[in-house]
């Protein structure tokens, strides 16, 4: 039963999926995610139902407009599986657990995906996004049990976030406003101490692409990189495997 519950809730992150896809797109320009209907971007194409269906259009359209030929980017299914796949894995991972929880972890998901793929397209973390994920994480920690509670969940989102600010007076090249909204957020739904180890599993996961970008010279060395994909990655490790991380580090460190 649990299997089939968790394949359900993989379908419809495939459907989020799409409606994200259309978050990350129209978000940084201003638009409507909701008015006009999606189409394409390049004959304006209004896309009918089943060419909405996530993946599965796109395999049988070829990655191509029907209309025009123009080719899709294949990232439009890549995060269409991507969140299936997290929200499945999230549902099975979560067993047991009561569903308003759930529920609140699936959208905090969610948020992360449109976030990473928004800053890696326009360096910047917008405040749409950041604020509601913020805002909730706030109010599950004052409603839902078994979450960092609401006070736990502000020092840990005053510190995060203040840390943050504070490289950005020192360092601010290095460090953008957006990423301290984000990590104050963050710090609004994991709590401590788990919102360090989503830092620093953020900060070795930049460290270590930054560096083999530089060594394929994919990128230059005062090239900015954006950290906004890094803290999400962080924020999902902690999510699924924090405890078990901290258990397995606090067992060697004090045994």
């Amino acid at each position: 039963m649990i299997t089939i519950i968790s394949l359900f809730y993989g379908i419809l992150g495939l459907i989020i999926g799409s409606f994200l896809n259309v978050v990350i797109y129209r978000v940084p320009r201003g638009e409507s995610i909701v008015s006009p209907g999606s189409h394409c971007l390049v004959c304006g194409h209004a896309l009918s139902f089943w060419e909405l269906i996530p993946v599965l259009s796109f395999i049988i359209q070829k990655g191509s407009c029907r209309k025009c030929g123009t080719s899709i980017s294949c990232r439009y299914p890549a995060v269409e599986i991507l969140t299936g796949g997290l929200f499945f894995y999230t549902v099975w991972l979560n067993q047991g657990v009561q569903d308003a929880r759930v529920f609140w972890y699936l959208v905090f998901v969610a948020i992360l995906i449109a976030l990473a793929f928004i800053d890696l397209d326009t360096m910047t973390l917008p405040d749409g996004l950041v604020y509601p994920l913020l805002i909730i994480g706030l109010l599950g920690s004052f409603v839902l049990p078994g979450t960092p509670g609401w006070l736990e969940s502000v020092l840990a989102a005053a510190a995060a976030g203040g840390a943050f600010w504070l490289i950005t007076l020192v360092y601010p090249q290095g460090m953008g406003f957006g990423d301290v909204k984000f990590v104050a957020a963050l710090g609004a739904f994991l709590g401590f101490p788990h919102i360090i180890l989503a830092v620093f599993s953020a900060s070795l996961a930049g460290s270590i692409i930054g560096l083999s970008m530089l060594l394929l010279h994919r990128r230059k060395i005062k090239q900015p990189i954006p950290f906004g994909p890094f803290l999400s990655f962080g924020a999902l490790a902690v999510l699924f495997w924090g405890d078990q991380i901290i258990q397995f580090y606090c067992s060697r460190v004090f045994c």
